[in-house]
């Protein structure tokens, strides 16, 4: 009987510089730090897994996703020893999202959460609909979204004329859908660049623009933003309050037309059943980082669309072509998605962490996955070239 069981764990926290500045309300970053794991299996079978963590956003942060992938989670892998793939499902699927001291662990869970799937899809030659089978999701399934999705632009930057020029250079590339991060000086103008460039094609509903304040605003200031727009055709808004102001949305919600799209306020399925409970479940941005891992991200998912609300798969700013491929799963076989973000590849990065990075096409197609497991083959020399510092090395 074959039976899998860890012999290597690697961790590479990594530093990559970005082609260019991206800001919004609650952050500024010109270089990306991802954190790489990887898991090696008996029998030289090898999983790779990536987060970013964010303390805004799920209260890790570098240090503590480190310090848990040594600690708690590190752990777990001693007692890793599926016989089969619907065990190590199983295992997988337990991963905790709290430390023993109850602290947050969902950036740090995801990277193991999609090493370990990595590593189990290829050592018991299973393909990812073998995973949503064994999960029981009724509707869910290839082809999922991917056959008339388009990637979104994101327009992240304080400069209103390097705006216009970002915003030009993703039309003539064929984007048709454009988010706009606010809560930061010059809102209006950089509004007014957007919606003028766009005019005709935005009025007809050929292109449309959603904004982020990323919890930018108090209820006050979002009421009087969101009212100078309201005659703007806008798809929705993200995030306008922090999180932990979940009970003033339904004012919001009370004033304006616009759909609700919530991001840091939707980590775990608590969070979602309470926005639904609110009257507020319009859209929820799913990050496979931020939610703890693909298993969890579907999970979700699937309760999002129980309970009528709309689904967008995000991402975190940095994101190598590890966390594309696993966003691109997750794609294929969630169904309805409304927005897809990410898959910026060499557009963004100046480097990546394989041979030939996962990037959107001419008008936002998706890039297409070949491989087995997630879909991506890392090379260990661009690994250890970008990591910071030597890699962490844990035999079992």
């Amino acid at each position: 009987m074959r039976k899998a069981t860890v012999h290597t764990i690697r961790l590479y926290p990594l530093a990559i510089p970005l082609r260019h500045a991206v800001a919004h309300a609650g952050a500024e970053r010109e270089v990306a730090e991802p954190i790489v794991v990887s898991i090696e299996f008996n029998e030289d079978v090898t999983g790779y897994g990536e987060t970013l963590p964010r303390a805004y956003v799920t209260g890790e942060t570098h240090e503590s996703v480190m310090s848990a992938l040594q600690g708690p989670l590190q752990k777990l892998l001693l007692t890793f020893n599926p016989t089969s793939f619907g065990a190590a499902l199983e295992q997988i699927d337990a991963l905790p999202f709290h430390g023993p001291d109850r602290t947050p662990l969902p950036a740090a869970r995801a990277a193991v959460e999609l090493a370990l799937l990595d590593a189990s899809m290829r050592f018991f030659d299973r393909t990812f609909d073998d995973v949503v089978s064994w999960m029981g999701l009724p509707g869910f399934g290839t082809p999922g979204s991917l056959p008339g999705l388009r990637f979104s632009g994101v327009l992240a930057c304080r400069d209103p004329l390097r705006l216009r020029r970002q915003l030009r250079l993703m039309y003539w590339g064929g984007l048709r859908h454009f988010k706009l991060k606010v809560g930061m000086a010059d809102d209006d103008e950089r509004f007014d660049a957007v919606t003028r460039y766009l005019g005709g094609p935005l009025a007809a509903g050929r292109v449309t623009v959603r904004l982020d304040a990323n919890g930018a605003w108090s209820k006050d200031e979002a009421i009087e933003r969101l009212g100078d727009w309201r005659d703007h055709p806008i798809s929705g808004i993200e995030q306008p309050l922090p999180r932990g102001q979940e009970e003033d949305l339904p004012i919001l919600k009370d004033l304006f037309d616009f759909p609700l799209i919530h991001d840091e306020s939707v980590i775990t399925r608590d969070d979602a059943i309470l926005l639904n409970d609110l009257g507020v479940a319009d859209v929820f941005n799913i990050r496979v980082s931020k939610c703890g891992g693909i298993l969890a991200s579907l999970h979700l998912a699937q309760l999002v669309r129980r309970m009528g609300g709309d689904v967008q798969i995000g991402c975190m700013v940095g994101e190598t072509s590890l966390l594309t491929a696993a966003a691109l799963r997750l794609l294929s076989v969630c169904p309805g998605v409304r927005w897809a973000e990410g898959a910026f590849g060499r557009l963004l990065l100046k480097r990546d962490v394989v041979g030939k990075p996962l990037q959107f096409g001419y008008g936002g197609r998706a890039p297409q996955l070949r491989g087995p497991g997630l879909g991506v083959e890392p090379d260990p020399a661009a690994l250890r070239g970008l990591c910071v510092g030597e890699p962490i090395v844990t035999h079992l």
